[in-house]
């Protein structure tokens, strides 16, 4: 029987005070965060745009915690090696954006970063058959991509079980999550679980981070 991997917990930045971002930060370094989720949406693979590179190299800056970014743009590899540089740690495409993904994938990898590649809630898994042994990460949205505060997809789930059985690697999910719906995710077979409102808007942020890491066995 295989070892269960650590519950990671990944603050999505989306939901932070960006008027205080560097005291949010400290916050959820504080709190116990692993990873800090950054999404990139550029307005036309999703109808929202947030923050871009030069963002990226401020957080950066400001904690040593690894920059898990999400790529929610179109033509995702003419952007690699600015993301790269900016200071990520780990860069997932989508493979509804991306025209050549085992190109794209092998480009993170030559510039030394962990490679991920994401499915929106109607994808497949057999969309990413074909290039799962070149990632790190697969994770899978359970909401549409584009806005936080969306209720979770449970309808997702099945395919998380389904990838887990043939595949060891980090799987990550993203929408939706809080304590209830990260049990499920990890039952599943996630081990790295994204959320915003749910950790940026508790009172307690470590307590927060806590009940989602909890396995709850």
């Amino acid at each position: 029987m295989k070892k269960a991997k650590k519950i990671l917990v990944a603050p999505s930045l989306l939901a932070a005070d960006f008027g205080s971002l560097s005291a949010e930060i400290k916050s959820i370094e504080k709190a116990g965060a692993d990873l800090l989720h950054l999404d990139i949406m550029d307005g036309h693979f999703v109808s929202n745009i947030t923050i871009g590179q030069a963002i990226v190299k401020t957080i950066r800056n400001l904690t040593g915690l690894p920059l898990d970014v999400h790529l929610m743009i179109e033509k995702p590899e003419k952007f690699i090696p600015v993301f790269a540089k900016s200071g990520s740690d780990y860069l997932t495409i989508h493979i509804e954006a991306c025209p050549s993904p085992r190109k794209t994938i092998g480009l993170i990898k030559t510039l030394g970063l962990k490679a991920g590649i994401s499915l929106k809630p109607g994808t497949g898994l057999d969309e990413i058959k074909g290039i799962l042994k070149a990632v790190d990460l697969v994770l899978f949205m359970t909401v549409e991509p584009g806005f936080g505060g969306q209720a979770f997809m449970p309808s997702v789930l099945p395919k998380v079980s389904q990838l887990r059985q043939v595949w060891d690697g980090d799987i990550e999910v993203d929408g939706g999550i809080n304590k209830n719906t990260a049990k499920q995710a990890v039952e599943a077979g996630v081990n790295i679980l994204v959320a915003g409102t749910t950790i940026f808007k508790a009172k307690d942020r470590k307590k927060a981070i806590d009940e989602l890491r909890r396995r709850n066995d």
